[in-house]
């Protein structure tokens, strides 16, 4: 079991009123034009009435707005200059654009950065390919930790500590064990085909340690099984990908993941 942010925590010194308000700003993707409050519920998990009373703290706040009644929310300016703070902090993102760009070209993937959000993967930046048509998948989207290459890379990389505050189960124990034995042989990790959380998209991942979070990340390529068959991965785009975040780690100076985890 992974916590998730809209959960009830029973630890003293965890804020759920806090983690709830959090959950709500996570709700919104970059494509959207805007969420009402039953989207937010929806999203979120969380009852209508307590998203009405979060959504006017984060409305007064300024970390939301809207134009007025019936009108629907959006990110707001104190939560767009807290993003562009982040995105300064965050240098290895920037320094990966070009390289991360021309392995979608050459791979024809989707490219991305994605990062532990509880028990899901979220989409920090992504990159299409200029001359191919591929999955569309945009920032602020999430994915399950569990069945995915992106939280495969990520779980086998973790640390003891930080895995075990997952409360993990046998099944996500054996998820890791296998990631973690296909980063030794090989540098990259794909989920086992009986794991995968969706069998329309195929994807390859590397763990990078971000520093700035604590933790690894996972940079990840994927596409349409037809265009990313598992022998392409192992061949081509799975070496390619651990070659790009080997670079970023040179340039970073920072160590491989899965030295980090003990």
């Amino acid at each position: 079991m992974i916590q998730t942010a809209s959960d009830t925590v029973t630890d003293r010194k965890f804020a759920n009123t806090l983690a709830r308000g959090l959950g709500i700003l996570r709700a919104f993707r970059a494509s959207d034009s805007g969420l009402s409050h039953a989207q937010i519920a929806e999203r979120t998990g969380l009852p209508k009435p307590t998203v009405s009373r979060l959504t006017y703290t984060l409305c007064e706040l300024g970390y939301l707005a809207h134009g007025g009644r019936n009108d629907k929310f959006r990110l707001g300016p104190a939560a767009i200059a807290l993003g562009s703070v982040a995105s300064v902090a965050v240098s290895f993102v920037d320094m990966a654009s070009d390289a991360m760009q021309q392995l979608a070209d050459e791979t024809r993937t989707l490219a991305l950065i994605a990062v532990r959000d509880g028990d899901r993967m979220m989409l920090v930046r992504t990159w299409r390919p200029h001359t191919a048509s591929t999955i569309w998948l945009e920032p602020g989207h999430r994915i399950p930790v569990y069945g995915s290459s992106s939280g495969l890379a990520t779980l086998a990389s973790l640390d003891e500590d930080r895995f075990g505050a997952l409360d993990p189960d046998d099944q996500l124990r054996d998820f890791r064990r296998d990631g973690y034995e296909q980063l030794l042989a090989q540098g990259f990790v794909l989920a086992p085909p009986e794991t995968r959380y969706a069998r329309s998209i195929n994807a390859v991942s590397v763990p990078y340690y971000a520093g700035e979070f604590g933790e690894p990340v996972a940079f990840t390529c994927g596409a349409l099984p037809g265009d990313l068959p598992d022998s392409r991965i192992l061949s081509q785009v799975g070496p390619a990908l651990r070659d790009v975040v080997s670079g970023i780690e040179q340039r970073t100076g920072r160590a491989p993941a899965l030295s980090r985890r003990g």
